[in-house]
């Protein structure tokens, strides 16, 4: 099984570290290829950055497609352009916040959500609505720490996300702790450890998720309007998706 990890942003180093817990989590015989877009933000912290990287993860898709990936999984808590992305593949494409928030739901009646930044825990409450999981969650914390910090300040981010962390488990009356950004997924033991409550991290959630969709021979549906795009012509920078074609 071949499963090609998007990160949306430009940050290769991020992009290894995801690549590397996404490796880790993943089954004997499941093939984990992460990549980045050659174009676009360095981090995600805003609508507007996401609508830029959204570009970056449809051509990643469709590079994934000449290289017969099994599964897909976005890489950052946003889902940036997940149902276009499904648009163009039969396989399963899975967002890590959608990810992250069904398996807290199957281990806890109620989570809270540890982020980044305030504004991008606005975009995290905007998914939990659209998903359906609002009224499992209690709150959606910031730990006020920029998404590079992850990278350049690695110890004092993570000081931050487990003092954050401990005030969730002890105001918010809840059972588990979802981790908001792309960029921890390499934190989930440590933080669970030092908290003690279960922590999801969407990476790694997505990986075995996209695993079981694959074995149970499930792919995304092309009935409605998750079928293939229409062709037609493209003009501009974006003239390579003129005509296009679905490649399986």
């Amino acid at each position: 099984m071949h499963i090609r990890v998007i990160n949306p942003n430009t940050t290769a180093g991020m992009t290894t570290t995801i690549g590397e817990a996404a490796s880790r989590i993943a089954a004997p015989g499941t093939r984990i290829t992460a990549r980045n877009p050659a174009h676009g933000p360095v981090s995600i912290e805003s609508h507007f950055d996401e609508a830029i990287s959204m570009v970056g993860v449809l051509e990643e898709v469709l590079a994934g497609e000449r290289e017969d990936a099994d599964a897909y999984v976005i890489a950052c808590f946003g889902d940036p352009g997940l149902l276009a992305a499904r648009e163009l593949t039969r396989a399963p494409v899975i967002g890590i916040a959608e990810a992250a928030f069904h398996m807290a739901t199957l281990i806890s009646t109620r989570f809270s959500i540890v982020t980044t930044l305030a504004r991008t825990g606005i975009i995290a409450e905007h998914l939990l609505d659209q998903y359906g999981f609002a009224h499992h969650c209690r709150r959606v914390r910031a730990a006020e720490i920029p998404v590079l910090d992850l990278e350049e300040n690695g110890d004092a981010a993570l000081s931050r996300l487990i003092e954050e962390c401990k005030r969730a488990r002890d105001e918010d009356d809840i059972g588990a702790i979802v981790l908001g950004c792309g960029g921890m997924a390499d934190l989930t033991d440590e933080i669970s450890q030092a908290v003690g409550l279960p922590v999801v991290e969407g990476v790694t959630a997505a990986i075995k998720l996209a695993e079981a969709l694959v074995g149970l021979g499930l792919g995304t549906s092309k009935h409605g309007d998750l079928a293939f795009p229409r062709p037609k012509p493209f003009t501009g920078r974006f003239e390579g998706f003129s005509q296009l074609i679905p490649i399986r």
